[in-house]
């Protein structure tokens, strides 16, 4: 027993056992000195905790599945509105993952009034069996150094103006070299079943979120992991790194935002910008000086499904903040009026407005201009306001709004108006149409700027943001809906943008997708190709739609799929040129066991001959790996191809029972 006391001390809620990532807030690092060790620590700790872990005798234990019908299945039904996890998606998750889901993740206000031994049963019955904790493999060795002239893909958009184009010389990818583009690795994330964060590549290093809140920042040439640190809560954003590369800045769906010593992964500082209890941070910060502008989205929304929730508080905003010490510099809120009580729903809860207008997506910086520009969402509660579903411009100086302009008007709606009790389903509900792509900023060759804006509605608008964004043109590409039109966004040289269409549906698997190529100067269609047959098809989640975001190189167009696949389009045509299927099992870096899925929230980056990708998400196909692909050796020599000789033909196809249209708007 003597032997035993010092293990129990070092063990205590607190110790560093930074191995196996399970400690908020600290770095796992020194996890390369001792695996062996930590690994009988926590084994001689499960021994020695077993008589406290008994129940007290004739205590039945809560049944899980009667509390799951009770609390969580109206919700979690297959087909649902909400982009809540179905029952099969749930029971592909740990049970370590859902406890922290309602303990303090998304799930947290639905949990409200559950004990501990009840979530516990809840968690015990939908969740897979937890996969015995292992210690990580693939540490990088010391001697490991990045390459001399290595380039960038930093945060979401790779560039400020978040148009997802990397130049050829950056990437060092052409399309004569794809039939030599092969995978080199491929890293698990352990317990997780979607993948979200856009990868970082910066200075030879890849950084990366994951579900369960862990970061890693691994070698990108090899894959090895040189650190990783566990947040509070799942990290969706991609990681931003700035201050001359010496600090990585990210969110989690807490609200929590986060600067980490790029070196070790050692905090420099953590603050909680936002109180409102159900905020959370989905798009990537955008830095710029000495300044982090980080976007704040909610929960609130899907609340709002259970008719006790005093629907709705919640305002999205945009914050800036000190880099070096986290400190508030300003907050611009997308509505400015204090949410008021309204009415009351049928069970006598309070409701609130005006609320909602959530920034899911990175800001957009415009340097000429001294603005950063974001996209809004729908509005939660009534009253209606003109800053929902819209483009707004703030001074990044000093966070006050220059401009907005609203593309579509009264679209109120939450989760209530597709629970099966609609409480707090506003009387004259919207469509959900709201923004969940960033605004791209592009120069045109004679000069003129726009800002082009990708909405669910299935409609593309050009803005002149030198002109109050006045509206130049708006093109319809797709039905749109809730799931449909442009999800996660869009990629744009000086001559075209090019869009994936979602268009999901759940009561039809095999309707959507496609990729849509625009003439940025009138948004004329240029070229339209439908999405290949899925050959998952009757696979659960397998789907033709396509939300990722793309990613654009000269002469090639990289755009995932539900179905898994990750294909390249010829720009001049939209012809497939190179397809990988990445619903597959995978030999991990790590030791993960790890299978590919659909491709969702992030889009490939690519840099340096590589291209590395996320494949995994929740409601489709799940996932959990990180995958990189690289040029054969001897075919990554660097190419002087760019955009002049790549322009595309102008071979235009017509999109089956939906004409495409651009109408452009008169100047004043």
């Amino acid at each position: 027993m003597l032997a035993a006391r010092p293990i129990v001390k070092l063990l205590v809620p607190g110790a560093k056992l930074r191995c196996l990532a399970v400690c908020p807030g600290v770095s796992s690092q020194w996890w390369t000195h001792g695996p062996r060790i930590a690994i009988l620590l926590a084994a001689a700790l499960g021994v020695l905790s077993l008589p406290a872990c008994s129940r007290k005798p004739n205590t039945p234990p809560p049944d899980g599945s009667a509390l799951f019908v009770k609390r969580c299945a109206s919700c979690h039904t297959p087909g649902n509105d909400m982009r809540a996890p179905e029952p099969a998606a749930l029971h592909l998750m740990s049970q370590r993952f859902i406890l922290a889901a309602l303990n303090s993740g998304r799930m947290k206000f639905e949990a409200r009034g559950l004990t501990k031994t009840q979530k516990l049963a809840i968690a015990t019955y939908l969740a897979a069996p937890d996969s015995p904790v292992v210690a990580f493999t693939g540490y990088c060795a010391r001697n490991v150094t990045p390459p001399a002239n290595s380039g960038v893909w930093n945060g979401w958009g790779a560039e400020p103006g978040n148009s997802r184009y990397q130049s050829s010389r950056t990437a060092g990818l052409n399309r004569a070299q794809l039939k030599d583009l092969k995978l080199k690795w491929a890293f698990g994330f352990p317990g997780a079943v979607a993948t979200f964060g856009q990868p970082t590549s910066y200075a030879g290093r890849l950084f990366v979120g994951s579900e369960d809140g862990t970061v890693y920042s691994l070698d990108a040439a090899s894959g090895c992991l040189w650190w990783m640190f566990k947040a509070s809560a799942t990290v969706k954003t991609a990681i931003s790194i700035g201050n001359g590369g010496k600090t990585a800045l990210f969110g989690d769906t807490n609200g929590i935002v986060y600067a980490l010593n790029v070196a070790d992964g050692s905090v420099i500082w953590q603050v909680h910008p936002e109180p409102h209890p159900s905020a959370r941070i989905t798009g990537s910060p955008l830095l710029h000086g000495n300044r982090v502008y980080v976007p704040i989205s909610s929960g609130e929304e899907g609340a709002s499904a259970d008719p006790a929730y005093p629907c709705c508080t919640f305002r999205g905003s945009i914050i800036a903040l000190d880099i070096s010490t986290g400190q508030q510099v300003w907050k611009a809120s997308t509505i400015t009026e204090e949410p008021k009580p309204t009415r009351k729903n049928s069970q006598g809860v309070q409701y609130f407005g005006p609320s909602g207008a959530a920034v899911w997506s990175s800001p957009t910086l415009d340097v000429k201009g001294h603005a950063i520009y974001v996209a809004t969402g729908n509005n939660y509660s009534d009253p209606p306001t003109d800053m929902s579903d819209a483009i707004v411009a703030f001074d990044i100086r000093n966070g006050k709004k220059m401009w907005s302009r609203q593309l579509m008007p009264k679209d109120v709606w939450n989760s209530g108006c597709v629970a099966e009790k609609k409480d707090n389903c506003p009387p004259e509900r919207g469509n959900d149409y709201d923004f969940g792509a960033p605004p791209m900023l592009k120069s045109l060759p004679d000069g003129r700027r726009i800002v082009l804006a990708a909405q669910k509605s299935g409609v593309i608008y050009a803005l002149d943001p030198d002109q109050h964004g006045r509206i130049l043109w708006n093109t319809r590409i797709a039905k749109g809906g809730p799931l449909g039109g442009v999800e996660w966004g869009g990629a744009a040289n000086s001559h075209y943008a090019y869009f994936p269409v979602s268009d999901f549906d759940f009561d039809n698997p095999n309707v959507g997708g496609g990729v849509f190529a625009l003439d940025l100067q009138t948004g004329k269609q240029i070229w339209h190709v439908p999405p290949p047959k899925p050959a998952c098809a009757g696979q659960y989640g397998c789907s033709p739609a396509q939300m990722a975001p793309p990613t654009l190189i000269p002469g090639i167009l990289f755009a995932g799929s539900l179905d898994g696949h990750l294909r390249a389009h010829d720009t001049r045509n939209g012809q497939v040129v190179w397809d990988f299927d990445t619903a597959q099992d995978f030999k991990t870096t790590n030791g993960v066991h790890a299978h590919g899925g659909s491709l969702n929230g992030a889009g490939p980056a690519i840099l340096n001959s590589m291209l590395f990708v996320n494949t995994g998400y929740t409601n489709a196909m799940a996932g959990n790996v990180l995958l990189a692909f690289a040029l054969d050796p001897g075919q990554n020599q660097r190419t002087n191809v760019t955009d002049k000789n790549l322009r595309p033909e102008r071979k235009p196809t017509s999109l089956p029972r939906l004409r495409a249209k651009a109408t452009a708007i008169p100047r004043f």
